[in-house]
């Protein structure tokens, strides 16, 4: 590759004018006994190797395609520093899964959690106008207790486990700031008060400003003296354009704090759930959602391209959805921002698969990377609704900690008040503001017995009683969350295999594609026929390596003719 990999800000809800990308070609050095740290690695000024940054070791886009267990790779780059008064900010989208930073072979900086990034302030340890050494240390070892996601814990991918990822996954950059400037924002926008209030943390003493606009014309603006630390203020908008499905009208906005200058945006709007629907702007909106896993062929967990993210959504739309469960991974913030562009709906996760939460020990370092994602991706109105954990299996045949679901649940609303949060999608829920079912029946007479029943209490018994659920229902009963909306986040999982790949999927699949599409109809119509249900969720968008129950492939061509999907998706129009 001579142009640099991923150009783009990766983040272009705050973005400075004054930054340089580090993706492309590093050093690199495998360290499969972890042991660099006792050899020293860290005062090296070169390694034995080359990979190209962001693409993780495992990935062809890398240059190295080594997809067995990475227990620790090393990262070196040189870079030149800007000879200025300014602060300098090293970021790294993500590092999966421990991270150690070196600085001209000083530890600046310790990670933990492979699906948040993190920025570091290097000003004191850089050489001005010259070059300096960045050293990277990802431990990645494989046991289980650690947040993995769909990540296979076996040496050769299996079931719905896929390619691991170790070490730098999203991009890496420079940012030179003033000595006064912005660290962070959070926005409250408010359709019945017309404004939005921002709450600023600030390093220094200076005037912050803030001026907004809506497709090129003034929304209104304020300027004000702040100190250093959290401030709120809020910005009266002269008009309001609301965020909604299919219209992702934004408002951009710019940010000063002094001399310092951020780039930023946002969307007025609210969601909740009352006890039967889901509440866009209050209004009762339908979710005909998708899984969407996040992995591609040659990148793994990160697209070659941000033209590869966007396409996803539009293959989402073209069949028929209006939303998405990002599912068991940390979506990149440049995905999220064309979903708020596009007025495209989905739930925040994060991959809790490999947590024991029977072991109280391990929700430490998983909640705290948890509400770093919280943090990062709060601003964006794409988001509606959060789920910490997604199907807390008993783990080694004990039963999950009850406090520990109830604490991811607490932990999310204490910091975001404004969003729903599913505490537990599928089976082992405990706390929820939504009551959140999957099911993978594929017989019509039985998937309408439960969908279609008349009463709530029919429907409680039959889902409880059929074989599928009763491992579930030994520690819950449906009933006792009647007063909440239901939303089926995963059914379908319908296995196509049109590559021959052998691959896997729910049920026995079916034999032609006329077969395919009589199932996806009547699953799909029974649900949106329920009276029980507020949506659904289909697994899943396309295949990923031997999971072949996607609507599309793993290279994203389509399996079916899109437009009778749509029509089915879109059935009712509720």
């Amino acid at each position: 590759m001579n142009k640099i990999p991923r150009p783009e800000h990766p983040n272009p809800q705050f973005e400075r004018e004054n930054w340089q990308n580090l993706n492309g070609e590093w050093e690199f050095e495998f360290d499969f006994g972890v042991s660099g740290r006792d050899r020293k690695f860290y005062e090296r000024d070169s390694l034995n190797s080359k990979i190209i940054v962001p693409f993780c070791p495992e990935s062809v886009l890398s240059g190295i395609g080594n997809t067995d267990y990475l227990n620790c790779v090393w990262y070196l780059k040189k870079v030149n520093i800007e000879n200025n008064d300014k602060n300098v900010i090293l970021h790294f989208g993500a590092v999966d899964y421990e991270s150690y930073i070196y600085i001209n072979h000083k530890q600046v900086y310790h990670n933990i959690g492979g699906y948040v990034g993190f920025d570091i302030d290097i000003t004191k340890y850089v050489k001005r106008g010259e070059e300096n050494i960045i050293t990277v240390c990802a431990i990645d070892t494989h046991p289980r207790g650690k947040a993995s996601g769909k990540q296979s814990k076996n040496y050769y991918s299996m079931g719905c486990d896929y390619t691991r990822t170790t070490g730098i996954w999203q991009t890496v950059w420079l940012e030179y700031v003033e000595k006064n400037y912005i660290k962070s924002v959070k926005y409250y926008p408010s359709a019945e008060q017309q404004n939005v209030v921002i709450e600023v943390e600030a390093v220094g003493n200076a005037t912050f400003g803030a001026r907004a606009s809506y497709e090129g014309k003034d929304m209104g603006e304020i300027s004000v003296e702040l100190n250093e630390g959290i401030s709120r203020v809020a910005l009266p908008l002269n008009e309001v354009y609301l965020w909604e499905v299919g219209k992702g009208r934004l408002y951009d906005l710019e940010l000063t704090y002094g001399n310092d200058k951020v780039k930023s945006y946002f969307g007025v709007r609210s969601t909740r759930f009352d006890n039967k629907h889901y509440l866009l702007n209050n209004k009762p909106t339908y979710l005909r959602t998708v899984l969407d896993q996040g992995f591609y062929k040659k990148g793994i967990y990160t697209a070659e391209t941000e033209e590869e993210l966007v396409r996803d959504i539009y293959l989402s739309l073209d069949a028929g959805f209006n939303g998405a469960r990002l599912h068991q991974k940390v979506f990149e913030p440049r995905f999220l921002y064309h979903c708020d562009k596009l007025g495209y709906m989905v739930f925040g996760e994060t991959g809790n698969w490999g947590i024991d939460c029977s072991n109280m020990e391990q929700l430490v370092p998983f909640m705290l990377e948890w509400q770093r994602e919280i943090a990062r991706d709060f601003n964006h109105p794409s988001i509606i609704g959060w789920c910490p954990l997604n199907e807390t299996w008993d783990y080694d045949y004990r039963h999950q900690n009850e406090d520990f679901v109830r604490a991811m649940y607490y932990a999310t609303k204490a910091i975001d008040t404004t969003r729903p949060c599913v505490g537990t999608s599928g089976n082992y829920q405990v706390v929820s503001d939504i009551y959140d079912l999957h099911d993978y029946i594929q017989d019509k007479n039985e998937f309408e017995k439960i969908y279609l029943a008349p009463t709530y209490e029919e429907f409680a018994a039959n889902y409880d009683n059929h074989p599928w659920h009763r491992e579930v229902s030994k520690y819950q009963k449906s009933a006792k969350y009647e007063n909440m909306a239901l939303y089926l986040s995963e059914y379908g999982g319908i296995r196509w295999d049109i590559e021959g790949v052998g691959g896997w999927g729910y049920g026995n699949g079916p034999k032609t594609e006329e077969e395919f599409l009589e199932r996806y109809e009547y699953l799909t119509k029974t649900l949106i026929d329920s009276p029980h249900l507020c949506g659904f969720c289909y697994t899943q968008l396309y295949d990923v390596e031997q999971e072949v129950n996607g609507l599309y492939t793993y290279e994203r061509k389509p399996k079916f003719d899109m437009a009778k999907i749509k029509k089915i998706t879109q059935y009712g129009d509720k």
